[in-house]
């Protein structure tokens, strides 16, 4: 069975009660996260082994030992999977993260006197509603002190993700990172059809008006439609005032300009004020001071890092046109067009006519070296160089 397709009611008709009170939790996740939680609920329902025990052990097991990893001075938590309220055997094998063990990791960092800063590692469709709410609050409880918390999604962070991403000291998304998704759902299962199809009519006997209101086993009515909407009304809502205080804004800017349940890249998600930069991870975890690379590959960044700045230079100083020394033009024309150091200091021998060096004997071949030259430098008079960190 694919996500997102109706589970096959004739296998799994013993279980649809399993599956029912699955789906009528209120859930804050991606719709098709769930449709695939679902299929693999049933799947397990029907009795197929999609994990061992020993596998979902293992699962678990590595997730403990993911949670609060330091990195120099910096304690790196994990929000990975689909968010509950606490782990299970079905959260395990799903690669969920719980709420409880969040907060726990979170409090165990900013009480660790090494740890200078905590940030969160999001890579997550959301979760369900219950607890949610109060990780969230006790987030923004612990923000704003000497460690700050910073939600870094890497590379999502929707609905309940971005509910607790939202309450952090600041929120950064990777280049390729998406968010967002704020609503909230249930879904309600009518399978009286095919029950009758099987020859089952069941009956519930209960006390209280309301007591199996919104069952499995008869169409939605509208009074019980309301109440569920109701419900779902109230965790939406709240959902937009804890987002509207953690961003700084107003329930109504968070519903007008966050996209009312819409996912958005991080260029957008700037925007739109959802989050505060975007960078990748090693760039968060260096800016607190972490050494997230080996000593070579700094090396080769902070070369190409000079040369693009010398090149911005150069560029700058032609179009203004402002006199350039030898020495800016050699490292400027490197950074330009990649030249190695002899290359660089003979073309600066074309540019500037240098009387100190024999320059090419071949009139023909210097002609084109320096015609090609000064295209370059034609073009470096037009254009910025982007030299960002």
């Amino acid at each position: 069975m694919r996500a997102g397709q109706p589970a096959d009611r004739t296998k799994v008709m013993k279980f649809e009660h399993v599956l029912t009170a699955f789906l009528a939790e209120p859930w804050a996740i991606q719709r098709e996260k769930l449709a695939v939680l679902a299929d693999i609920l049933v799947a397990r329902a029907e009795g197929e082994k999609l994990f061992s025990t020993e596998f979902a052990a293992a699962v678990s097991d590595a997730r403990s030992k993911e949670i609060a990893e330091t990195d120099g001075n910096i304690a790196v938590i994990p929000v990975y999977g689909v968010l509950s309220n606490k782990m299970d055997l079905f959260s395990a094998m799903s690669g969920g993260t719980s709420y409880a063990g969040i907060k726990k990791q979170l409090h165990a960092a900013l009480a660790n006197e090494d740890v200078k800063a905590v940030v969160l590692d999001i890579d997550s469709p959301g979760g369900t509603v219950p607890g949610t709410e109060e990780l969230s609050t006790e987030i923004r409880s612990l923000r704003g002190g000497d460690k700050p918390i910073v939600a870094q999604v890497n590379t999502l962070a929707a609905s309940a993700a971005y509910w607790l991403a939202s309450s952090a000291d600041e929120v950064v998304v990777t280049p390729s990172g998406r968010a967002g998704s704020i609503g909230v759902y249930v879904a309600h299962d009518d399978v009286s059809a095919a029950m009758e199809k099987r020859g089952i009519k069941r009956t519930y006997i209960s006390a209280g008006k309301y007591k199996t209101e919104g069952s499995e086993i008869e169409p939605l009515g509208d009074e019980a439609l309301a109440h569920i909407q109701d419900g779902v009304n109230r965790s939406y809502e709240r959902f937009v005032a804890a987002v509207a205080e953690g961003r700084g804004t107003t329930a109504g800017k968070v519903q007008d300009g966050y996209g009312q349940g819409r996912v958005f890249f991080a260029d957008q998600l700037l925007d739109r004020g959802m989050v505060d930069r975007v960078a990748t991870m090693d760039q968060t975890l260096e800016r607190f001071g972490a050494d997230t690379q080996p000593a070579y590959v700094r090396r080769v960044k902070a070369r190409n890092q000079a040369r693009a700045e010398a090149a911005h230079i150069l560029s700058v100083k032609m179009a203004a046109g402002e006199d350039i020394t030898i020495r800016e033009f050699e490292h400027g024309i490197r950074g330009l067009m990649g030249l190695s150091k002899s290359e660089a200091e003979h073309a600066a021998k074309l540019y500037f006519k240098d009387s100190r060096g024999d320059l090419d004997a071949d009139a023909a071949r210097q002609a084109a070296r320096l015609a090609e030259l000064d295209r370059v430098l034609a073009t470096a008079r037009t254009f910025s160089i982007n030299i960002s960190k």
